[in-house]
């Protein structure tokens, strides 16, 4: 066992001795301070960036330089980068088409995402030191487009989490606070890209990993629908998980460049890059057309698991008078039954009861400690569980948990079906919902909480279900910030709060309006599958009535 210990703690070593050694031994260019020409370059939006370098008025490697410098700030406040490439990527910007989609365009991507000659350890010392023999499908399309893959972010052991730790490279900090999570388990890249050291990035998705580091950080996101983007010849820590299919899906600093880059991408026809990407180009002709306002906004409020929180339900609830004051139609929904979704999604992602992402973990190994709970709940002997969801059910009055936890063990490959099954007929339950209601939109929060403080996914790693239901359903969603935790108006009423169930009690434990005061939060706008340009359209009329009503967001600034 000495031997695996020392195994583990050597790759850890010498990996984060090498991200160390990759910085000391940049360019002089890299260390210097920030220019006035680089802040210019730092706060142009991505459009005029790359109608800056097609019209040759902006050099790609000045860009490359200032994001550089930029990344670098935000690694030493945050610990947000693994991999450091910034000497490749100015070789990639000098040799850029420069009359790409996306000509000049510095791009950030999570740990997971393949590159030729680099690792995605995804958290695992067990990968350290294996790097990818070849660039992914995306890799290839944004180096085709003219983008500049420079750096890769970070994430947590597993990626099954909202905090963003591993062994192998740290834990990654909130940039609004250190002493709060920027989400997972794409953190590393939303605290990169609210910090300002990027852009635009790409990470994944299957419970919220784009979603609550967005919510977490205060930046922008839309979770894509399965078949719509790229996601062959990348690492992943659940290889054939379809029951939940994670997708890929771009995240940025502003609600004008997610969209750029989304229309970059698809003019570049992912689909001759990817086989699992369907051919569907970028609709511009079908937003056109849509239905003048009002649209039906359909809100949920609460998804009887767990309330959202003051600050969350405040954000929410501005938004919604937002929308009402300015003629949209905004209706409470009472939809088919969120706990149902969150039942069976947890059931169908770790129907292997967590054996394939923790097969990698080296003994000794941390692993998160949501997945810590978790995976002591699967191995509870099944009369044991019996035992005590008999004692929650009828004792500690607690019936919801209770039927999660009979249902928390490996599934057998009859029960995997029968689940797969019971996902489609809820997803024609919705469906039908969706139309009998005519509904343009759900809103509702990305989660409970603001950012949870470092260890929070102990308690709260059961708190996913606001963004777990969509990808159960596969539905479009997309998170943008609407304002910020006030620690005088977002307390609890004292003695008002009674959680209705252990999974809200935890998750209460972590929430501190004073303490969180100045963390973002966001708001979930939804449409149905592979409606990512409407739900884009969504994201900016919220935006464009907020700013016109003077409550647009500030984004962070360094």
């Amino acid at each position: 066992m000495l031997s695996y210990y020392s195994a583990h703690r050597k790759a850890c070593r010498l990996k984060q001795q090498e991200r160390l050694e990759n910085i000391k031994q940049l360019d002089p260019v890299f260390h210097e301070p920030l220019t006035s020409a680089d802040l210019t370059l730092l706060a142009t939006p991505i459009a005029a960036l790359v109608a800056g370098v097609q019209a040759k008025s902006i050099s790609p490697q000045s860009t490359l330089v200032a994001y550089a410098k930029k990344a670098l700030l935000a690694h030493a406040a945050t610990n947000c980068l693994t991999e450091i490439l910034f000497t490749q990527a100015l070789t990639w910007a000098a040799q850029c088409n420069t009359s790409g989609p996306l000509a000049g365009v510095p791009v950030s991507l999570k740990d997971t995402v393949g590159i030729a000659g680099v690792d995605s350890c995804t958290g695992y010392a067990a990968w350290a030191g294996r790097p990818f023999a070849r660039d992914s499908a995306l890799v290839r399309l944004l180096r085709d487009a003219g983008a500049v893959p420079f750096t890769k972010t970070a994430v947590p052991t597993t990626l099954l989490s909202f905090e963003s730790a591993s062994d192998v490279h740290g834990r990654a900090t909130n940039p609004h606070n250190p002493a709060y999570s920027p989400g997972g388990s794409t953190g590393g890249e939303a605290a990169l890209l609210a910090f300002g050291g990027s852009r635009v990035g790409v990470g994944t998705d299957v419970a919220g990993s784009v979603r609550v580091p967005a919510h977490y950080c205060g930046i922008y996101t839309v979770r894509a629908s399965a078949g719509r983007f790229l996601k062959a010849g990348n690492a992943t820590s659940m290889p054939g998980q379809e029951g939940v299919p994670a997708v890929y899906s771009p995240m940025a600093r502003t609600l004008e460049d997610l969209e750029t880059f989304w229309r970059g991408v698809m003019a570049m026809k992912p689909w001759e890059y990817d086989p699992s990407v369907l051919p569907i180009p970028w609709r511009e002709l079908e937003l056109a057309s849509e239905k003048a306002s009002p649209r039906k906004w359909g809100v949920i409020w609460d998804d009887g698991v767990i309330a959202p929180s003051p600050a969350c339900h405040r954000a929410l609830q501005t938004v919604v008078d937002t929308l009402r004051k300015n003629g949209e139609e905004v209706v409470t929904l009472t939809p088919p039954s969120s706990f149902e979704g969150l039942k069976l999604a947890a059931q169908l992602l770790l129907a292997d009861g967590g054996r394939t992402a923790t097969k990698p973990i080296l003994p000794f190994e941390s692993n998160d400690p949501g997945m810590h709970q978790a995976l002591r709940m699967f191995r509870l002997p099944r009369l044991l569980k019996r035992i005590y969801a008999f004692y929650l059910r009828y004792i500690a009055r607690d019936p919801l948990y209770a039927e999660l936890v009979e249902v928390w063990h490996e599934k057998r490959v009859d029960e995997y079906l029968a689940l797969v099954g019971q996902r489609e007929a809820y997803r024609g339950r919705w469906f039908e919902y969706w139309r009998e209601e005519g509904l343009d939109y759900v809103l509702t929060v990305p989660n409970a909480l603001p950012a949870v403080p470092h260890g929070g996914m102990k308690d709260g790693w059961k708190a996913c279900g606001y963004t777990f239901l969509w990808n159960l359903l596969d539905y479009t969603a997309g998170v943008l910030p609407v304002t910020h935790v006030n620690g005088a108006l977002d307390r609890l009423p004292r003695g008002a709060f009674k959680p209705r169930n252990a999974i809200e009690r935890d998750t209460y434990k972590m929430y501190d309006p004073v303490n969180m005061s100045g963390l973002p939060v966001g708001v979930q706008i939804v449409g149905q599958r592979l409606e990512e340009e409407k739900v884009l359209q969504g994201m900016r009329i919220v935006e464009g009535l907020l700013r016109k009503e003077g409550l647009a967001y500030d984004l962070l600034e360094f």
